[in-house]
């Protein structure tokens, strides 16, 4: 097969951690144990609920020479396609607490609003959903096929979302954003709590193996957070975690340089368009900045290549339907098999069990045929 060595991965920076740490205690403070228990209680009584596949990369462990490699495969997820199901829908029906006469509001560029609107149908209630113009139409009709209002913002998301807030203020709409600021804690921390529930599932799927690695892509940080507070939840042992972004918008890398949350000025938007954030949430940021071990940052350039790889069966035996946002993942870990100087500073080798997220599948049909036939 020779996918590893035939051809060239890109990784655009690489970054270690000076402040790691990882407390369990001090992890479960942000999201608590009750909190991330309670979601998982409650979705998986959801109608259709079952726990999405744990797929093995057969095929790249024996090439990368590496025992495992596991790929959670979230294109399953519901019909949504994306594990942004378990987060937005789940908050909306916590916050909501089964008053039909709220309307809920998101600002989104695109899973995480079509969870919300899935919600709110689920529920019965009205749904406004601001998106930037980059936000593609598909994206868009998706959402109004679940009985959302879009409405179209003119800018990037940063836009979408203060357009978001305005409207929500005005008009005394429910807000049910993945990202926290001041005084906007609770409904972002019910999200990650939704998001966590792959973990659980994940260890019911692992049959006692131990994972020492687990690739997380991160836009907000939203995801990551979840997975490293479900990993501090249901893990025994701690594996190491590593941080995967477009290095157009390495907003999660930044901060853990300097310790702090930093916002970066996004030049371009990286096809990676659901990792194109310019600042981190300040939930998933109390939890991300010492029990990160590593950060990568990628160009956009092989995404379409290993979007290809997964459909063809290239990396195992499954035919894997892996969208734009699914792809830094697997582009990540063979970058870093391919430098000898990341390999062994993040100790992959032949006993390496690797966890990799799959977070969406064809979200954006026509981005995914696109991306194919390049």
């Amino acid at each position: 097969m020779n996918i590893s060595n035939g051809q060239l991965w890109k990784f655009s920076s690489f970054i270690s951690n000076k402040n790691y740490s990882f407390n369990k205690e001090e992890i479960l403070k942000n999201i608590t144990k009750k909190q991330i228990d309670e979601a998982y209680l409650t979705i998986s009584k959801w109608d259709s609920y079952s726990p999405t596949p744990l797929l093995l990369l057969n095929k790249l462990s024996k090439e990368l020479n590496l025992n495992k490699i596991y790929y959670k495969d979230e294109s399953k997820r519901f019909d949504l396609k994306s594990f942004k199901a378990l987060g937005g829908a789940y908050a909306v029906e916590k916050v909501t607490k089964g008053n039909k006469n709220i309307t809920v509001s998101t600002a989104t560029a695109g899973n995480h609003g079509r969870s919300v609107a899935w919600g709110a149908r689920r529920l019965g209630l009205k749904c406004k959903i601001f998106i930037s113009e980059y936000v593609s139409d598909v994206r868009g009709k998706a959402m109004e096929d679940l009985g959302a209002v879009v409405v179209k913002v003119k800018g990037n998301y940063e836009k979408s979302l203060i357009e978001c807030i305005k409207q929500s203020t005005d008009n005394n709409w429910q807000i049910v954003q993945d990202v926290a600021w001041k005084d906007y804690m609770l409904v972002p921390t019910l999200t990650m709590a939704g998001y966590s529930v792959m973990m659980k599932e994940i260890v019911g799927q692992i049959n006692n193996e131990e994972i020492t690695h687990i690739f997380l892509q991160a836009g907000v940080g939203g995801m990551a957070g979840a997975m490293v507070a479900g990993a501090a939840r249901y893990l025994k042992n701690i594996p190491k975690m590593i941080i995967v972004e477009p290095d157009s918008a390495a907003c999660v890398m930044e901060s853990i340089k300097t310790g702090k949350i930093e916002k970066i000025n996004i030049l371009r938007e990286s096809l990676m368009g659901g990792m194109s954030c310019g600042e981190p949430s300040l939930v998933p940021w109390e939890i991300l900045k010492k029990s990160v071990n590593n950060c990568i940052s990628l160009p956009d350039d092989d995404i379409g290549k290993a979007m290809k790889l997964f459909a063809n069966a290239s990396f195992g035996d499954d035919k894997i339907i892996a969208g734009e946002n699914s792809a830094p993942g697997v582009i990540s870990l063979i970058a870093s098999c391919n430098n000898e100087n990341i390999k062994n500073k993040i100790n992959l080798n032949s006993s390496s069990n690797v966890l990799l997220i799959g977070c969406e599948g064809d979200t954006d049909q026509e981005m995914y045929q696109k991306l194919l036939k390049e």
